[in-house]
């Protein structure tokens, strides 16, 4: 079954769709992938045949390729919004899960690089909850 996602950046210069299904869906605890998230992880969905279609702001969507790696960001130049970008010479698209405005069903398939994971990334089923904001 086709599933068709829509998604677009925090100040809604750049829109998008993904037509299609995911492969995988991973949480990645690499030092690259908290650096660019600034949190924990990264959380990512992986298609090998979604096609991904941009419906506005293509222009703002900006590509970061860190030197002599695989590892590659796409976002917002207005906002910095995480966003999709096709990698691997165009055979593999990556949909940060956070992106997405529409509903997705997918639950994580794995934790990745978990060597790698943050120190303050432990128990946190045990840290005090809020609704919002405690203040």
């Amino acid at each position: 079954m086709t599933s068709k996602h829509s998604g677009s950046c925090l100040c809604g210069a750049v829109k998008f769709e993904v037509q299609g299904s995911f492969d995988s869906f991973y949480l990645c605890h690499c030092s690259r992938c908290q650096k660019d998230t600034g949190s924990a992880h990264g959380a990512n969905l992986f298609s090998a045949t979604a096609q991904l279609t941009w419906l506005q702001g293509q222009a703002f969507v900006k590509t970061f390729q860190l030197p002599s790696t695989r590892h590659c960001k796409s976002f917002c130049a207005e906002c910095g919004s995480a966003l999709p970008n096709v990698q691997m010479d165009g055979t593999l698209l990556v949909v940060p899960a956070g992106s997405l405005d529409s509903p997705l069903v997918n639950r994580p398939d794995a934790h990745l690089f978990m060597s790698s994971k943050a120190e303050w990334d432990e128990r946190l089923d045990s840290v005090k909850q809020y609704e919002a904001l405690p203040f």
